[in-house]
Parts: C-alpha cells; structure tokens; sequence
C-alpha cells in the first residue's frame, strides 16, 4: 500500500487524552509520508516539539467557563480548523476527525466541499452523560446533530454495543470496529506479585464529572469503616480538583487518601503495581486505556459496564462489573472485589487477555484494513 496523505483533528484537550492520541499518531505514521495534526491546549503542547508530524494548534490564555466565552470558543474552534483545512488542501487527503469532532460541523463541511476523505473516530460512548460535553452545540436540530455522521466517509467505533449508544443504527453500512489501543508490554509488565501487595485501590484518570470521580469519594468512607487499614490513592488533575479536595474534608478523608496530582506516563505502571484493585466509576468512556494498562500489570478493575469496557470485562473472569456508579453501589462492590478468593487468578486472567489483544502489531493490522478499504 502507497502512502496516504493524512491529518488528525481534535478539539483541545486535556493531557489525559496525549495517551491515544500519541497512539493514533504512531500507528498512523506508517501509513501516511506527511502526518497532519490539528489539536489545542494540552494536546498542541505535548506534540509540537515533535517532528514527525506536522502540529499546529493553540492554546487557551482564558479558560472562563462562562456559556457566551464557550459558544465563543466553540465558534472560533469550527473556523479555524476549516481554515486549516483549506489552508493544507493539497497536503491531505484524508482527514480522520478524533476528539471531539463529530461537533465540528463546519471543518466536516469544508472538507467535503474539497472533496476529502472524512474519518469519524468516536472515542466515548455516545456522550450520553450531561457532563461529558465541554463544548455546547447551539441546534438540537436532528439535521444539524447528524450531518457529521451522515457526511463522513467511515464512522470509527470500539465495539458494536456502542452503535445502539450512538444512535448509528441507520449507518452500519459505513461503521468500522477499531481502536487505537495498544500497550508497551516492556513498560506496562506485572513487577510486584499480586499476593505481596497491600490492600491498596485506586483511582487514576481525569477530575471531570463523566469520571465518576465523586461517586468514588463518597463511596470511601463506607469502605473505610469495614477495613480501616485499607490504602487509597488517587491520581490525576482536572476541572473538579479544588472542589474534591474540598469533598475529601467534608467526608473526612483527607490523610486518609494519597493525593498524586497528575502521573507520567512512564510512572503509572509503578503505581497499578501497587494496586490490588483499580476502580473506574465512569458514566460514559470509550475504550479507557487506563483499564488495559492495569490488567497488563497484573492489577484487577472493577468497573462500570460503559462503552467497550465489557468487551474487555467478563465479569468474574478478566474483572469485576458493577451495575451503576452510585456511591453505595461502588461501596458494596469494592467489599465484594477485595475479599473475592478469585482476585489472583482474576488479575492473571485479564493480564492474558490483554498480552494477546492489544499489541501493536495487532493495532495497526485493524487499520490496515480501514485504510485500504475502498470507500477510505
């Protein structure tokens, strides 16, 4: 296969989204001789040193949350990609919009109209949650919401429970399975035995609502009154930071949790080596890379069964499902996971399942086929 002249779309994002999208980027590079990407904040900073790939974006000076500065944002986001896109007509071919992008509505335009080639690739599951969405669509217009879905070339999704979820049912003909998960098996390795670990669980992800990240909190305190000698550290940063710090206080738990802020990539497997168990509460995720990368290190997650995350979580067998994300719910459940005579054999089987479902080579095979089919 020749190479293809590619570039990748996002809107700005937080450095928790840096993970997959580095992934797409690789694995994208050995497809494509001149590798586009547009991105903002966090995104713009981590890939613009990078000189693989030709990176333009921007950084937000002024964050205020305010509806007028987000409807503002939002408009001004739409139109500067499309002029991108003008501007690098003859540079790309292809345009796989990644993070946010079935809400660009005018860059998908424009680049319709320069008859490109237009890959959805929708990374949660389905934006169900009210607090997913930082960006406000300003029509609830059916035609307006499903022009991007309606326009685009291949509609990219992790599993297909997620079309129901999506509401894509009229367009199977053009949805794909595929992912850009992989793991550095080298990096992301089981280093502690699980039975010489403590009874230590964990949180690590982004301080957003769509997270679950308060339910969790509320959930400790129960769980602490049955095993007060338990260990519980959260990592991360994000939007609600200041105010979990105040939640902490109000149910009592601060010195009682280890507070990380945000984790380096290349520390977190240190971190899941300590875990006997990961909790993921989220309300609404893709396919989260947090979930592969602990059960590569050995480390069992319970989580809620949102997006692909049962297509990696049997219950009992590769992890633990739990039916909701209230406060109470995750509380009985971390009791249930904890004192399951299972948990080793558990770990070991989701660690399995990942070795031999998300390598790199299996990865970029998946896309192969995405890329040399003929309607891409």
């Amino acid at each position: 296969m020749s190479p293809r002249k590619i570039g990748v779309i996002t809107v700005p994002i937080y450095k928790s989204g840096n993970p997959p999208l580095s992934h797409l980027m690789e694995i994208l590079d050995g497809f494509s001789d001149n590798l586009y990407l547009l991105t903002g904040n966090d995104g713009y900073t981590f890939f613009k040193q990078d000189l693989r790939f030709h990176v333009e974006g921007w950084v937000y000076r002024n964050q205020n949350n305010l509806l007028v500065s987000r409807l503002f944002r939002y408009i001004w986001i739409q139109f500067l990609i499309a002029y991108r896109i003008i501007l690098h007509r003859k540079h790309v071919d292809l345009w796989i919009f990644f993070f946010g992008g079935y809400r660009l509505h005018v860059p998908i335009i424009v680049a319709k109209l320069f008859k490109k080639k237009v890959v959805l690739l929708l990374a949660d599951s389905g934006g169900k949650h009210t607090g997913a969405s930082r960006y406000p669509t300003f029509s609830r217009s059916q035609i307006l919401v499903n022009y991007p879905y309606k326009s685009a070339d291949k509609i990219v999704i992790y599993s297909s429970r997620l079309i129901s979820l999506w509401g894509l049912e009229s367009y199977r003909k053009k949805i794909f399975i595929a992912h850009e998960h992989y793991l550095n098996f080298e990096l992301f390795r089981k280093t502690t035995e699980f039975r010489d670990r403590q009874l230590v669980i964990g949180f690590f992800g982004r301080f957003s609502s769509e997270k679950g990240i308060r339910n969790f909190i509320e959930a400790l305190p129960a769980v602490r009154g049955m095993y007060p000698d338990i260990s519980i550290i959260i990592g991360g940063d994000g939007p609600l930071g200041d105010e979990l710090k105040i939640l902490l206080d109000t149910e009592r738990l601060t010195g009682h949790v280890h507070l990380t802020g945000w984790i380096a990539h290349d520390d977190l497997p240190g971190y899941l080596n300590r875990l006997r168990l990961l909790v993921v509460p989220s309300y609404t995720e893709g396919l989260p890379n947090i979930v592969l990368e602990a059960m590569a290190c050995g480390t069992p997650v319970l989580a809620t069964p949102v997006g692909a995350i049962p297509d990696i979580i049997t219950e009992d067998e590769t992890g633990f499902i739990m039916e909701t994300n209230s406060p109470s719910c995750i509380t009985e459940n971390i009791i249930r996971v904890i004192t399951s005579p299972r948990l080793e054999r558990i770990a070991e089987n989701g660690r399995v399942f990942v070795q031999e479902n998300y390598s790199f080579e299996k990865t970029v095979d998946t896309w192969r086929s995405l890329l040399e089919n003929p309607d891409t």
